[in-house]
């Protein structure tokens, strides 16, 4: 796909405290390579990724192919860089939630970043991927994987123990989260609630795309 060859263009923001390998999942998910260097995110980094993404329908039997523009963006997790990160939450459409395996702490804090996501992002209840990740350091495991799952099940979110040094589950964590986007988008026939910038399609708008397919009747997202 050239630059401007896509139908939608998505933007996923991690988040997660610093350490927990925001940046090093993002590069596996990408590039397919791991980065022993850390590396302390300072504000804002994002990676880019084209694919195509076919939905199954009822039958079982797959859609024509949409064409993605995926932005992931990367967040600095210390706590002086939170008011600059928290300025992007509105303007993404997924979130992909991190946590250490290997440090209780970041665990635990998993709840204050559901919390800034409730009260930042575009909705109340936007579409999250819960990522226990480091789990091939399984000799200094922190956190069990049962607490993490009825942690993930209380807020109703996905969960996936990953490994960005070996790549275990991190495109499937990505491929979830995408799934669920454009799901919520085919429930949609008003997508006035995604972000403003979220979607391009040959220069356009989500909005001027949708204003000229949508009925009368306008249909509301349940955000």
């Amino acid at each position: 796909m050239s630059d401007g060859d896509y139908d939608y263009l998505i933007k996923f923001l991690a988040l997660g405290d610093s350490g927990v390998g925001k940046t090093s999942f993002l590069y596996q998910y990408t590039d397919g390579k791991f980065n022993s260097k850390f590396i302390t995110t300072v504000g804002i980094d994002f990676r880019e990724k084209r694919l195509v993404y076919k939905s199954n329908g009822p039958d079982g039997t797959s859609g024509r192919g949409q064409r993605i523009h995926l932005q992931l963006w990367d967040t600095a997790g210390q706590e002086r860089f939170r008011s600059l990160t928290t300025a992007f939450f509105r303007d993404a459409m997924g979130f992909l939630l991190l946590f250490d395996l290997t440090n209780e702490q970041s665990f635990l804090n998993v709840r204050n970043w559901m919390s800034q996501l409730q009260m930042h992002a575009y909705c109340e209840n936007p579409d999250i991927v819960l990522c226990g990740n480091k789990c091939d350091l399984d000799d200094q495991r922190a956190v069990k994987e049962e607490e993490a799952k009825d942690l993930a099940e209380k807020y109703g979110i996905p969960y996936f123990e990953t490994s960005a040094a070996d790549g275990l589950n991190v495109s499937q964590a990505v491929e979830v989260l995408l799934d669920l986007i454009m799901k919520r988008m085919e429930r949609c026939v008003d997508k006035s609630w995604m972000p403003d910038s979220a979607l391009r399609s040959n220069g356009h708008s989500a909005n001027e795309r949708i204003t000229e397919q949508e009925s009368p009747e306008k249909g509301k997202c349940s955000c």
